[in-house]
């Protein structure tokens, strides 16, 4: 598998693009601003972007996909049903998040509607890229509608803002629950198995393993903490 990354938005969110090496095909997972990078390197390497896939639908995860989707509008765009609301909701989503109206094209977060889903993700379905396999888990909490994407053949899971290092995502955003996000990270991403590493939606891979022995929120009940990122 190959993974780019390219760090996008005020909130330093990672934007991915996985590659099958044998076959070119390419995934884009949470394109969360237009990023000319990102589509030259589609493009000089000639991978066939077959769809855009969405952790959650929060503005720093699903801006780009407008732009992404005008550059390639041959690749599927596929999100959890349960985050539809967020998803076409995008152009509200910094006013509902405390982002005052009269600042939002100079900070970046004016939106325009974004362009239709093909489908939906269905917990536990298999989506083939090339020759790469990804198990795609329903983990809420985080939102209603999140999903990750695990490897198994790769040992390789891509979680969005469920788990960070050290950290959890955050549970005070509409559509947040703490005790259901945590019950997703111990029964849908730790039983992957201790040698899984962990791509998050902000900061530093890490391992599964790690994560289950060192991450606080893990370790205790630690229900007064808070976790971070949109």
């Amino acid at each position: 598998m190959i993974i780019e990354t390219f760090v996008l938005t005020p909130f330093q969110q990672n934007t991915r693009v996985l590659v099958c090496g044998e076959t070119k095909k390419a995934i884009c997972i949470d394109p969360g601003a237009e990023s000319g990078e990102l589509v030259s390197f589609l493009n000089n390497n000639n991978y066939e972007l077959q769809a855009v896939t969405l952790t959650h639908a929060h503005l720093d995860h699903a801006g780009g996909v407008k732009a992404l989707h005008e550059s390639f509008p041959k690749a599927e765009i596929l999100l959890h049903k349960d985050d539809e609301d967020l998803y076409y909701g995008l152009p509200q989503q910094p006013l509902m998040m405390g982002l005052p109206q009269h600042q939002l094209k100079a900070l970046g977060f004016e939106y325009d509607p974004p362009p239709k889903l093909t489908r939906n993700w269905e917990d536990g379905e298999v989506y083939a890229v090339g020759n790469l396999r990804f198990k795609v888990l329903h983990c809420p909490g985080h939102t209603r509608g999140h999903v990750v994407f695990a490897e198994e053949t790769e040992k390789k899971v891509f979680v969005g803002d469920c788990l960070f290092e050290g950290s959890i995502g955050r549970t005070d955003l509409p559509g947040g629950d703490y005790d259901q996000l945590i019950n997703s990270i111990r029964k849908k991403i730790l039983t992957l198995g201790d040698d899984f590493i962990v791509y998050s939606g902000h900061g530093n891979e890490t391992t599964t393993g790690r994560e289950k022995q060192t991450n606080p929120f893990l370790t205790r009940s630690t229900p007064t903490l808070r976790g971070r990122f949109i």
